[in-house]
């Protein structure tokens, strides 16, 4: 199983790895949801991609477990400035959804959509190149449907917002497409390192 150690940002002298406005949770984690949290059972979960790739696919539970295996093991930040440092998460890679549908040239952002209907947008460039992951399980476990699970994107470089829990779906496009938040006053990207937490950060 491959595992990716966490992005790092600008060296910092008082909290090494800590983004600048974020204090570290320790050992709790945070439950923040803007919707209720669904009762979906891994039998009932989809993921699909559509939109501009050449082969639109949908996989369920089963199909996406077929995918090569991977993980991430690092750090996670949320916009109410929380991180969490040491945590591991495992599931498969984005780029192996991405070998499949096969995005074209004129595609540079995606819309990710959960079961619940929350929407959020990112550049392709932040979901590509071994960026970003679908994630079934935490720290050995399934993950919890509190914290998105059956399976959620997770997207570990940028505020956690953009990593939608409950994932169903990317639709990719040739512009950008603001999601939930961001149309709520929330920054387009959400860099972290950058405290890109509103609009005009």
């Amino acid at each position: 199983m491959h595992i990716t150690r966490g992005f790092t940002g600008r060296p910092r002298v008082a909290e090494p790895g800590l983004p600048p406005g974020q204090y570290d949770a320790g050992d709790d984690w945070p439950v923040l949801s803007a919707e209720v949290t669904p009762d979906l059972a891994p039998a009932d979960w989809t993921f699909r991609i559509d939109g501009l790739v050449d082969e639109p696919r949908t996989w369920d539970w089963e199909e996406a477990h077929r995918l090569p295996p991977s993980a991430y093991e690092g750090a996670i930040h949320c916009v109410t400035s929380w991180s969490k440092f040491g945590v591991r998460f495992a599931g498969v890679s984005l780029d192996a959804f991405w070998d499949v549908v096969r995005p074209q040239g004129s595609a540079t952002h995606a819309v990710a959509y959960s079961h619940t209907g929350y929407t959020t947008n990112l550049p392709l460039a932040d979901l590509t190149g071994g960026r970003a992951w679908i994630a079934w399980e935490y720290d050995g476990r399934p993950l919890a449907p509190e914290h998105g699970g059956p399976a959620r994107l997770l997207v570990p470089h940028l505020y956690f917002w953009k990593s939608a829990k409950w994932i169903a779906g990317l639709r990719v496009l040739d512009h950008d497409e603001p999601g939930f938040w961001e149309r709520n006053g929330y920054h387009e990207r959400g860099n972290p390192w950058e405290e890109q937490r509103y609009s005009g950060d």
